[in-house]
């Protein structure tokens, strides 16, 4: 009986090397695509990475802003989607219309969007920021421009606070960083003490609050390995512990829970696990399905992240 998984392994290898092509995938991916990819990593070092690969071929494991922002940065190479119905709860949210009104009513505001949003959100901004470099984009600014931040309510509050900004903020959240249960958290600080607890700062104010570090998921990644202690509980995604596993093997580490009852007991993206280790062989064997930016549009949502790459 033939090996399914070694096999699906086996030939995305070979095709890879056929045709040129990079598997980069985010930390939120499914372990067994975590485990062929050539990079893992957060958006900012993803977008960094389509910018400089030689390949042909980009296959963005991840959802779709993502795979559409390396089209944008990468707009000669064919950019593949595994599944291109892995959404994003921020960026689904934000819609081109909606945003274009709530600009309306801030004339005098400058914006500053996530990359968790569309192509037609980046072509309104003049800034695009990642959770990495959000604190210093937005303290590059000068203290008397007003500003929009959008679409992630939860870290546009976090950054207020953390910069001195009193940013309008459009009303959108991801639902797995708000998917968390502080009683739970609670509990397993006490059941677990010395614990330090690492949290996204997408996630709500409550979570944030009693976090030991917040900070991207590389960011979080760094104080785990460069940390004393022991054991962590991670406020995030729960696929950012495959690789935290490898790379701190003699380290407790536990998912933060969230307030479902689900087989993990903790936070999950739907959207980033709708990629398959098979949807990521089909997709490289047929080159499909591609990412597509209209040019025009591509060139102004280009303007906001090239000035996002240079500051960080």
């Amino acid at each position: 009986m033939v090996d399914r998984p070694y096999y699906v392994r086996k030939e995305i290898n070979r095709l890879r090397k056929k045709k040129n092509a990079i598997i980069l995938a985010h930390y939120y991916q499914d372990e067994a695509i975590q485990d062929v990819a050539d990079f893992v990593g957060d958006s900012l070092e993803l977008a960094r990475k389509a910018t400089e690969t030689d390949a042909e071929i980009i296959v963005f494991a991840g959802v779709y802003f993502m795979a559409e922002t390396a089209k944008i940065l990468s707009p000669n190479k064919k950019v593949l989607l595994p599944d291109l119905l892995a959404g994003c709860s921020l960026a689904d949210n934000c819609l081109p219309d909606d945003f274009a009104a709530f600009k309306a009513k801030h004339p005098n505001h400058k914006v500053v969007t996530y990359i968790n949003t569309s192509a037609d959100i980046k072509a309104m901004s003049d800034y695009v920021c990642t959770s990495s470099n959000a604190e210093k984009i937005i303290r590059s600014i000068p203290e008397d421009q007003p500003l929009i931040f959008a679409p992630d309510k939860n870290l546009g509050a976090y950054l207020n606070k953390a910069t001195g900004r009193n940013m309008v903020l459009w009303d959108g959240s991801c639902i797995v960083h708000e998917a968390f249960s502080l009683e739970k958290l609670i509990d397993l600080v006490v059941e677990n003490p010395g614990a330090k607890i690492v949290a996204h700062p997408e996630s709500e104010q409550a979570v944030l609050r009693i976090a030991h570090s917040i900070g991207s998921t590389s960011q979080m990644r760094n104080f785990i390995k460069n940390s004393t202690a022991d054991t962590f509980i991670v406020a995030t995604e729960v696929g950012i512990l495959h690789q935290l596993s490898k790379e701190v093997s003699d380290k407790k580490l536990i998912p933060a829970p969230s307030r479902e009852d689900n087989s993990c007991a903790c936070s999950e993206c739907a959207f980033m696990k709708m990629n398959t280790l098979d949807k990521v062989y089909r997709c490289l064997r047929d080159e499909t399905p591609e990412v597509y930016v209209e040019s025009s549009l591509a060139v102004e949502a280009l303007k906001p992240i090239e000035k996002m790459l240079q500051l960080s």
